[in-house]
C-alpha cells in the first residue's frame, strides 16, 4: 500500500463493547474476518476469552485504487477479548483441528435482566460459539499494519444469515 492512500489515514481501530448496541458495532467490524480455531483460547482462571482474526477492512472499501484493472483489499490482524465469561461451549468445532480456518458471520445477543448475557460467535458452514457471560465486556483492538488482498467476501443474496450484529 501506497503510504499517501486515504484508508491509512483510517489508522488502526480500537474498540469497546458494554452493551448490544456497542457490540453490534464490533459485529459489524468482524464480518467476514477469518480465524484459526487454535487462535482462539478460553482461560476460566482470567473469565477471558479472547481470539486473534485476520479481519477484513470494510472501512477502507472503495479508497485503494485499481491496479492493473483489479481493485485490492484489506485485511488486519485484530485482537478480540471477551471479560467476564463464566462458559464457553461451541458446536460443529472439534477441538483437535486447530488448524482450521474458520470465517465469522457475525456475533449475536441475548441479555438477561441481570446484565449477565449469551454471545453467540457465529461462523460459516453451522459452527458456532457461545460465551455465558456475567455482562458485556468486549474490546476489539487492530495489532499491525494492514496488508492488502484480492478477495473480498460475497455471500449469495438469499444466504441465510443469523440473526443479529
Amino acid at each position: 500500500m501506497k503510504p499517501d492512500q486515504p484508508s491509512e489515514a483510517l489508522g488502526p481501530l480500537k474498540l469497546r463493547a458494554e452493551d448490544e448496541d456497542d457490540l453490534s458495532v464490533i459485529a459489524a467490524c468482524l464480518q467476514d474476518a477469518l480465524v484459526r480455531f487454535g487462535d482462539m483460547s478460553y482461560l476460566p482462571r482470567q473469565r477471558l476469552f479472547a481470539g486473534v482474526f485476520n479481519r477484513f477492512r470494510w472501512e477502507a472499501e472503495g479508497d485503494t485504487a485499481p491496479v492493473r484493472g483489479e481493485r485490492l483489499h484489506q485485511r488486519v490482524r485484530t485482537g478480540v477479548h471477551f471479560h467476564y465469561v463464566q462458559e464457553v461451549r461451541s458446536r460443529g468445532l472439534e477441538r483437535q483441528r486447530k488448524d482450521d480456518v474458520l470465517s465469522l458471520l457475525t456475533i449475536d445477543t441475548e441479555s438477561g435482566n441481570d446484565g449477565a448475557a449469551v454471545i453467540t460467535l457465529a461462523f460459516a458452514g453451522g459452527a458456532d460459539i457461545r460465551l455465558g457471560a456475567e455482562c458485556i465486556d468486549c474490546q476489539l483492538t487492530d495489532v499491525g499494519p494492514p496488508w492488502e488482498t484480492r478477495r473480498k467476501p460475497e455471500h449469495d443474496v438469499g444466504e441465510d444469515f443469523p440473526s443479529g450484529g
